[in-house]
């Protein structure tokens, strides 16, 4: 396999993907059309799609997704903690607990199908983007608002669906990353999918307008941090400067 992706169309950008009409996750979803866009294009999702994308590519990122699912599922478990009512408790702790066990298992497949050795597993550290990413999350988790939260925390569902099905309709069977589009692609997760977006509108219908507006510049912003997780992964991120 080679480091580039051969030239593919931009694929087409779901508008709704299961928002309810009217609500706050159409408008939410309405709004980041264009960055949702820019990240089915990223040449690492095109390599993803066709199968091209190199290995060691696929190795770093699987590394930093590792790091990056550990600070989720916490960020999950707050949000389960911090839940005012029994069902979102459940949904988010029973998150948490899915997110773990189904990525850890996609991880530990990857880890001995690409090589990936214990010791090098053991020594990864975050880069720039991850450790912002989560870093964000833990912060939103800790220093806003419950709905705030929950919409920082929607899009490494929603986004990953978008795009494991927008692979999933292109990418050949024998695709090197299948088990990889299978998850995302998958009709469980897609359920998961759809209880966190109801439970995002739930909670945004009954919040004023300036906690709304944060809600909408939560997900935005973990949307952008999407973007940037996969970019990094393509351009190999590292620390520019040696911690000592």
């Amino acid at each position: 396999m080679t480091a580039d992706a051969s030239p593919l169309s931009t694929p087409p950008v779901s508008v709704t993907d299961g928002a309810p009409d009217g609500g706050w996750s159409a408008e939410t979803w309405r709004r980041t059309a264009g960055l949702r866009a820019q990240i089915h294009a990223l040449p690492f999702n095109r390599g993803l799609a066709d199968g091209t994308l190199a290995v060691e590519t696929f190795q770093g990122y699987v590394l930093q997704d590792s790091l990056y699912l550990a600070q989720f599922g916490r960020a999950l478990a707050i949000a389960a903690g911090r839940a005012p009512d029994a069902d979102d408790m459940l949904r988010f702790a029973g998150s948490a607990q899915g997110a773990i066990a189904v990525e850890r298992a996609l991880h530990e497949r990857y880890f001995a199908e690409f090589g990936l050795s214990a010791e090098a597993v053991a020594a990864a550290e975050p880069s720039p983007t991850c450790l912002a990413y989560t870093s964000f999350l833990i912060a939103t988790a800790f220093q806003a608002s419950y709905a705030e939260l929950v919409a920082a925390l929607l899009p490494c569902f929603w986004i990953y669906r978008d795009v494991g099905r927008a692979i999933d309709a292109t990418a050949a069977a024998d695709n090197p990353f299948r088990a990889w589009i299978d998850t995302y692609a998958d009709e469980a997760f897609s359920e998961s999918v759809d209880a966190v977006i109801a439970a995002a509108d739930r909670i945004a219908g009954r919040e004023d307008p300036d906690t709304v507006a944060a809600m909408h510049a939560a997900f935005a912003r973990s949307a952008q941090y999407e973007w940037m997780f996969w970019d990094a992964a393509w351009r190999h991120e590292g620390w520019p400067v040696a911690a000592a």
